[in-house]
């Protein structure tokens, strides 16, 4: 078939791209919603999304890439906040975190009862700024902080994410964190 303005898309690259991740990302999330990640095959997840594999392949690794990339774009809005205010007493930042998860709560919930918030792990340390060249106070400050948050986050999601934001960041703060 020649290919003509009829029959060839009309979008950039880009705009494709965007549609592909679009896609695949309500097709994951959607195959969660019946079934354990290990259960759902590239091909499934593909063909659910009406793409090919190789348009999988071309933006993602796995499949935990997907949430991990939809877990950024997220985070993205509340990251400029942070950015702007990283000053903020930690109870604050932690009072934010914990607002962010409760705004998009069908979807964290579904990372905790898929067993997937480890996934979150990645973005609390980048947000914490945790890297290894750091100076060694400051590092393993850093690196409490950060792992305790994560630990409170995946209790709160096991727990079916009960507490309200609010009542979150109070018993936070009772901690003396």
């Amino acid at each position: 078939m020649r290919q003509n303005r009829e029959n060839v898309s009309p979008m950039s690259n880009e705009g494709r791209n965007l549609y592909v991740i679009e896609h695949i990302t309500e097709s994951l999330l959607a195959l969660l919603q019946e079934k354990e990640m290990e259960d759902i095959s590239i091909r499934e997840l593909c063909e659910n999304a009406g793409i090919g594999r190789a348009s999988f392949y071309r933006n993602f690794n796995s499949k935990e890439d997907i949430l991990r990339a939809y877990i950024n774009q997220l985070f993205h809005g509340w990251r400029s906040g942070w950015e702007k205010n990283s000053s903020m007493p930690l109870s604050l930042a932690v009072g934010m975190i914990f607002e962010h998860f409760e705004q998009h709560k069908p979807f964290y919930h579904l990372l905790g009862q898929r067993n997937l918030a480890y996934l979150l792990k990645d973005v609390i340390l980048d947000m914490m700024e945790l890297k290894p060249d750091l100076p060694k106070g400051e590092a393993y400050a850093k690196a409490f902080a950060a792992y305790s948050l994560y630990g409170w986050i995946e209790v709160w999601f096991q727990r079916g994410m009960k507490e309200s934001a609010e009542e979150m960041k109070q018993l936070f703060q009772s901690q003396g964190l």
